[in-house]
């Protein structure tokens, strides 16, 4: 890749060549796009295909809660909300 001295130059010249660079990777980014959709193309042939957007990692498994902490602790909510909340000891 030719090195080129930026601080030579210009301001037109800079934008320029920001217009080119970002044109050059928005053609990129598509060839490589239509690459990866023949590829998927040619794998769904062999199997099921994974829906756009998933890694295929799984997720990780909650830990069981002891049985105790399975109760219905809701039924005591508000019971005691007309009551002024205890002095703190100093």
């Amino acid at each position: 890749m030719a090195k080129i001295d930026l601080d030579a130059l210009s301001i037109e010249e800079l934008a320029a060549l920001i217009d080119a660079a970002t044109e050059k990777l928005a053609d990129k980014v598509a060839t490589r796009q239509a690459e990866l959709e023949a590829e998927l193309a040619q794998l769904a042939r062999y199997g099921k295909v994974a829906k756009k957007g998933t890694t295929g990692e799984a997720k990780p498994k909650r830990e069981a809660l002891p049985k105790d902490a399975t109760k219905d602790v809701t039924k005591d909510v508000g019971k005691d909300a007309d009551k002024e909340p205890a002095p703190k000891a100093a």
